[in-house]
């Protein structure tokens, strides 16, 4: 293992097979194209089927690969407006540098972010300087991995209250073919999950996790078969017996066709299950 994972990015393959292929309750379209220039447009639009709430957004980047630098302005139905420039690679390899902004002009409301990350051999550190209207916070993430093995912390200080308002912990140990993954939140959150890669066309994920001071444990399993190079299928089910089902079919190159299902198995007859449409054009 040359460089570990993020904190946020561990037990994300466990993770990507219990949520990509879903979409329940939406109507959701993406467009996504790319200019001769390197201009990039991703726009998103999607109707929640039980509130009949409307919500888009739509985001341009440029990346200026030479000098290693990002440029990304982001916009919602919100009416908020984002700004981001990035460096990476620059000043000394591995380091990456963000400077995020926020502005929305119905309320009036900013933000601004300042984001440090340094990857390198066995080791994956950032750090992220948050400012808004409720004050600064400071969130810590590390990573430290050797032959297979990882364990991360992270924090959160929020310096208006003078205190450290998150604290977790994550252990776990990752190959081409099956990753384990165990966290820790803020000493009363537990939570594990298991990925493995049976062959390559099937994917397979376990989750579980219960609070401190309570009996109820959450328990799910997922799959994912390639039914081919055009088609995949994804399952999960969990103890509450609510079963999702996914199927993604690229129609051609370039549009992809999603259908999903959520279904309460303890009341199949009654209805009120939840699905889902999404397509996606990429040029």
């Amino acid at each position: 293992m040359a460089v570990p994972p993020t904190y946020a990015d561990l037990g994300k393959s466990a993770r990507d097979v219990f949520t990509k292929g879903y979409g329940f309750g939406l109507i959701k379209l993406d467009l996504k194209t790319k200019s001769e220039n390197g201009l990039e447009f991703t726009s998103t639009g999607s109707a929640n089927t039980e509130t009949s709430k409307v919500t888009g957004s739509l985001e341009t980047k440029y990346k200026w690969v030479e000098h290693g630098l990002t440029f990304t302005e982001k916009w919602n139905t919100d009416n908020t407006l984002g700004t981001e420039i990035t460096i990476e690679d620059q000043l000394t390899k591995g380091l990456k540098l963000t400077f995020d902004s926020s502005f929305s002009p119905n309320t009036g409301k900013k933000g601004g972010k300042i984001k440090t990350g340094y990857k390198c051999e066995h080791i994956n550190v950032g750090c992220d300087v948050n400012y808004d209207i409720n004050g600064t916070a400071i969130h810590g993430a590390a990573v430290v991995g050797y032959e297979g093995w990882l364990a991360g912390y992270q924090m959160t200080f929020e310096a208006g209250r003078n205190r450290i308002t998150q604290s977790n912990f994550a252990v776990g140990y990752k190959t081409d073919e099956f990753q384990l993954h165990t966290n820790v939140n803020d000493g009363t959150e537990f939570g594990g999950s298991i990925y493995q890669k049976v062959n390559d066309e099937l994917e397979t994920a376990v989750n579980l996790a219960w609070t401190a001071g309570n009996s109820n444990t959450r328990f799910g399993i997922a799959a994912k078969y390639q039914i081919d190079p055009d088609a995949s299928f994804s399952a999960k089910v969990n103890n509450s017996s609510l079963v999702g089902l996914g199927y993604t079919q690229t129609l051609k190159p370039g549009i992809k066709l999603t259908l999903s299902a959520l279904l309460d198995g303890k009341n199949i007859n009654a209805g009120g299950h939840r699905l889902g449409l999404g397509l996606e054009f990429q040029a």
